[in-house]
């Protein structure tokens, strides 16, 4: 353990020296990234030194058992000794944990796209609820949340919404697992009845691109202008405010409408088209890498079924871990990290397993 805790040390004394270098303060790109890992290896450092407090704690505890006389001071030494063992244990634990490699998209912001699946109105009208449970998610973590475009269901709730997620936290890292289909068993309001129907909408968790991420030939993009619909009053629904692009060569197409600026609405959709195209790569690669294909809790498929909220029941599943939680109303207003926490062990202890080596 020590040992790869010294190879993180040189590597975090190797990045302090970069950091400072003007040539590299000027290479943005680099200069991100190199200060990404930075903070990272931070973490790692800190529970290093603890590491070896604990290590000379038990050395010199060892070492008093075997040469004091006084009872009382052998006492307290194995007493110590006995704490710093438990702690230690407990430690190396966090530590392994620490040492798997990070996922790079992990601390990006995010785009989110939800999109009624079968179910009619039912579907659009669940669509509006999990838009609702991410809201509230983000707001208890304090992210700045924006919505880019929406499409209103006709009974209430959403055809498809865009939105946003900004902030300091590994916020990719978080939500990345909610990609998939999520079902939901309940009476819908237009049920005459009192049937259970089930109906369904599609969550997609996209890594927001960064501009060197994704280099966009703007060329290649055609740009088309149009009048707002929906509300947002009078300029928004008469002037040719909302922008659509369209990536020529991949046929994906991204679209705002929310702000009143055509300006700010092309700086939006921009954002959502670089992300689709980055998703479209980090696809490729997802399928290409045997271990996250295989884990439990890839989130690369987008049309797997990874939950349902079961209503009548009042319970959750996660159907990739097999988790059920009778805790329906407090989970769709917002509190999911649970679920998120339970999802991200799953997936750390795989990889731990995996993996031979942490570097």
């Amino acid at each position: 353990m020590l040992d790869k805790l010294n190879i993180v040390q040189q590597r975090f004394n190797e990045i302090s020296d970069l950091i400072i270098q003007p040539n590299i303060i000027s290479d943005q790109k680099r200069y991100i990234k190199l200060n990404k890992e930075y903070k990272e290896f931070g973490l790692i450092i800190e529970k290093k030194k603890l590491y070896e407090e604990l290590l000379s704690n038990i050395s010199e505890a060892e070492e008093i058992c075997k040469v004091e006389d006084d009872k009382e001071m052998v006492e307290m030494a194995s007493e110590q000794l006995a704490e710093s063992k438990e702690k230690i244990v407990k430690l190396e634990e966090e530590i392994k944990f620490m040492l798997i490699p990070k996922d790079p998209d992990d601390s990006k912001n995010v785009v989110i796209e939800l999109r009624a699946g079968t179910g009619g109105d039912e579907a659009s009208i669940f669509a509006g609820d999990l838009f609702r449970m991410y809201t509230k998610f983000c707001e208890s973590k304090k992210w700045n949340v924006s919505l880019v475009d929406s499409n209103p269901g006709t009974s209430g709730g959403y055809k498809e919404i865009i939105l946003e997620v900004s902030g300091n936290d590994d916020i990719y890292g978080l939500l990345k697992f909610e990609s998939g289909v999520h079902r939901v068993q309940r009476v819908p309001q237009t049920e005459t009845q009192g049937r259970v129907h089930t109906s369904a909408a599609t969550v997609m968790v996209l890594p927001e691109a960064e501009e060197f991420d994704v280099e966009i030939n703007m060329n290649d993009v055609r740009i088309d202008y149009f009048c707002s619909s929906g509300p947002g009053g009078q300029s928004v629904n008469t002037t040719y405010s909302a922008v659509r692009l369209t990536h020529t060569p991949t046929g994906i197409v991204a679209q705002c409408q929310d702000q009143k600026s055509q300006h700010k609405n092309k700086d939006k959709a921009l954002k959502v088209l670089r992300s689709r195209l980055y998703e479209l790569e980090l696809s490729k690669k997802l399928e290409a890498d045997s271990l996250k294909r295989n884990s439990m809790v890839s989130s690369g498929d987008r049309s797997a079924k990874i939950r349902t909220y079961n209503y009548p029941q009042g319970r959750v599943t996660d159907h990739r871990i097999g988790l059920t939680l009778y805790d329906l109303q407090n989970i769709v207003n917002g509190d999911i990290q649970k679920i998120i926490d339970e999802l991200k062990l799953v997936q750390n202890t795989e990889m731990l397993k995996n993996s031979e080596e942490v570097f």
